[in-house]
């Protein structure tokens, strides 16, 4: 039976949008889902403030009456006027072991990105680099997280087939901690705060974090992550909303902060 691609255009078809990634991955041990909730407002136009400079809709693929497939169309024009292009981008795309259904999903994208003046298609991205990206490509047997994407192997085997190529390469790395900072470390960290004037600050509740500096860790990532591969700096709104979201489930165990000695 032939693929047919329907455009969600209802809360009800919204939740089976999200669903079908739980749907598809109900039976891998690798996998983390998405936050329902988070995704319910990311996908929300009244919600997200990315749609200030962000176009979106999303689409389903369904065969014999039944979803298939899913992709969203975006259009980032902040990071179209930063890169000088005119990108359409392709994100949150699952489906079956079907090129039918994966070429159909693409073509569904790539047209819709030409009515609206696109010229190319660059994916799997998000909204912002704040929303998960890239498609895996090796580590299948590994542990996914909540910020990245976790796919099937034969998704880039799709792609490759569609005639899409490799962008970017971003490496996912696992860190060890010692039980105990080395020696040599802790004297190297000593001089630099001593050199430079620096602070270290940590924290026991992340209501503190949000409260003291919540604007300033957006804003520094704002200008460390400018160069970076389709970074779009983040407006005031978002900052507050990305404040809101993750700054309240954040392991404060894993939160350092480095400010002037002289900040309070």
């Amino acid at each position: 039976m032939a693929i047919t691609i329907k455009k969600v255009s209802t809360k009800r078809e919204l939740k089976k949008f999200i669903r079908f990634n739980y749907f598809l991955y109900k039976d891998n041990p690798y996998s983390v889902p998405d936050l329902y909730d988070d995704m319910l407002n990311t996908f929300n136009k009244k919600k997200n403030a990315a749609f200030e400079f962000c176009e979106a809709d999303y689409f389903l693929a369904y065969r014999n009456g039944e979803i298939v497939g899913r992709v969203a169309a975006i259009i980032n024009r902040h990071a179209n006027e930063k890169w000088g292009c005119k990108n359409v981008r392709f994100g949150w795309i699952d489906f079956l072991d079907d090129l039918e259904i994966s070429s159909a999903l693409i073509k569904t994208v790539e047209e819709w990105g030409k009515e609206r003046g696109m010229t190319h298609i660059v994916g799997p991205l998000g909204f912002t680099d704040f929303d998960a990206e890239g498609m895996l490509i090796e580590g299948f047997d590994q542990l996914s997280t909540m910020a990245t994407i976790y796919n099937h192997p034969y998704y880039p085997e799709h792609m490759e087939r569609l005639g899409f190529g490799k962008d970017a390469d971003w490496v996912e790395f696992k860190i060890f901690i010692p039980e105990s900072i080395p020696e040599k470390h802790q004297r190297i960290s000593e001089l630099i705060q001593k050199k430079y004037n620096l602070k270290v600050k940590k924290y026991t509740s992340s209501r503190k974090i949000a409260k003291d500096y919540g604007q300033a860790i957006f804003e520094l990532m704002n200008e460390a992550y400018s160069p970076l591969y389709g970074y779009s700096p983040l407006t005031q709104r978002q900052i507050k909303q990305y404040v809101r979201m993750y700054l309240p489930i954040v392991d404060l165990r894993m939160v350092t902060l480095i400010t002037d000695a002289t900040t309070n």
